[in-house]
């Protein structure tokens, strides 16, 4: 036995599952170095959909916000979660802009780098394991866990073995929707340990109310570290408290360590943060709650809510429930993918397009014809042949990896962008996100324009350059 340790998310997926990645850096610089005293495993602080809402909604350059954390986290590792070939976007990137992406993370603070696929294919974390090792970052591979009649305990257990000779250098567990019960925590740990020779490690969101029982079990099982967040920013689709765990395991031999009076005085800064996100309506107490509809029908809590959102658009809420009950259906058809971005998107837009139209899959989007064709990856089980063919009539799917048919792109974007690039990492800034970013950009020159020129008193702008 060993003592346990934490990853703290307050500053990335806390706020990405309650407040939609809106937490600013004003808002986060002044905890790091209180943060950075715990002995925290690590702080996520990156990846996910920060990168995206930096620039889309933030006014903030996201490699700038790294930088910052960075200065201020003297003793405590930074981890970011990374999408495989996706990177941090929503389709496959070619090789040279994964390996430049992860190369300039690294170089710009990032220590450990999560690295997970929708769908456990493994070829598709292959490059980006790869690239963290080069550049001397640590690479954790993640399993997506979900449940499935094809999902089980070998199957997770070669996935992860998989990802150990990948390159990984720790295993994470990673239950986005919250389904994971605590004595099959237990086994799957227990499973992990016996199996492969690397840390593991268990994110999981509270969604369905389990999660605190089931890191209990899970570290029981032997499970190095877990990931929590601080008690204003926990629970409902968020991770369990950080503080109630501490409290748990103190004087076991799964102790902390950490300072319960250091947490109390973090959570004292977060509290007021809290009230005012409630108060602008970041912060929904619908999201608060246990939803139980994540055990019964397998949909992450923010899955849910774009289910709810599209019906409302379409004029169709009262839906939902058939809706609830064909996202299973659609799912088996298409191979049982784990439901984390982007497949649960894709599956849940096809089944609200099935149940609207009242003729399954005569609407097809775009990305549910790219899942079918391969373009994400291999399912972990067959797509049904039939709506294969109707899909994608007499169109041949993709069976390698998919990556291997992108055409190096980095040199592009830089020609791309050239008038706006002023730093190393723009371009792969652009290269995510085209039009958010390039928008980023011209404000960027407009505001250095301004200030050149004299047209803004510097000492009290709104927004850094």
């Amino acid at each position: 036995m060993a003592l346990v340790k934490i990853t703290e998310t307050a500053l990335r997926d806390a706020h990405q599952s309650l407040i939609a990645t809106r937490m600013g850096i004003d808002d986060i610089l002044p905890i790091v170095h209180l943060l950075d005293r715990v002995g925290y495993h690590s702080l996520e602080c990156w990846g996910g959909a920060t990168f995206d809402a930096c620039l889309r909604f933030l006014n903030e350059d996201p490699w700038e916000r790294l930088r910052k954390i960075k200065s201020r986290a003297k003793q405590t590792k930074l981890q970011m979660l990374l999408r495989g070939q996706n990177i941090l976007g929503y389709k496959h990137y070619a090789d040279d802009v994964v390996e430049y992406f992860v190369q300039k993370a690294v170089a710009n603070g990032m220590d450990i780098i999560r690295i997970f696929d929708a769908l456990n294919d493994i070829r598709n974390l292959e490059t980006a394991i790869r690239a963290c090792k080069q550049e001397g970052g640590h690479a954790q591979g993640a399993v997506c866990y979900t449940v499935s009649p094809f999902h089980n305990l070998e199957k997770f257990v070669a996935d992860a073995r998989a990802l150990v000779e990948a390159g990984a250098d720790s295993i994470c567990i990673k239950d986005m929707a919250g389904l994971l019960t605590p004595y099959a925590a237990y086994d799957l740990v227990k499973a992990f340990k016996e199996s492969v020779e690397v840390p593991i490690q268990l994110h999981a969101h509270y969604t369905s109310g389990l999660a605190s029982m089931t890191y209990l079990k899970a570290i029981e099982a032997g499970c190095d570290v877990v990931d929590c967040a601080m008690s204003p920013l926990a629970m409902g689709t968020s991770q369990p408290p950080t503080e109630s765990l501490v409290a748990a395991l103190k004087g076991t031999p799964y102790d902390t360590g950490y300072d319960l009076e250091l947490l109390r005085e973090i959570a004292d800064y977060f509290r007021p943060l809290r009230q005012k996100y409630l108060e602008s309506g970041l912060l929904d107490a619908k999201v608060m709650g246990v939803d139980v509809n994540a055990l019964l029908y397998q949909v992450p809590g923010g899955m849910l809510s774009n289910l709810v959102s599209q019906l409302r658009e379409a004029g169709k809420e009262d839906k939902f429930e058939e809706v609830l009950k064909e996202v299973p259906r659609v799912r088996e058809e298409l191979g049982y993918p784990p439901l984390v971005t982007p497949t649960s998107q894709i599956i849940g837009s096809q089944a609200v397009m099935n149940v609207i139209t009242g003729q399954r899959y005569k609407m097809v989007p775009r990305e549910t014809k790219a899942l079918v064709r391969g373009e994400y990856g291999r399912t972990p089980a067959p797509i049904s042949a039939e709506i294969k063919k109707k899909i994608l009539l007499e169109e041949k799917p993709i069976t390698g990896r998919p990556a291997d048919l992108l055409e190096p792109e980095l040199e592009k974007f830089r020609e791309e962008m050239k008038g706006y690039l002023e730093h190393d990492e723009d371009v792969l800034s652009y290269a995510l996100f085209p039009a958010v970013a390039k928008k980023f950009f011209q404000q960027r020159q407009a505001q250095r324009y301004s200030i050149d020129h004299g047209l803004v008193d510097y000492a009290n702008r709104t927004h850094p350059v």
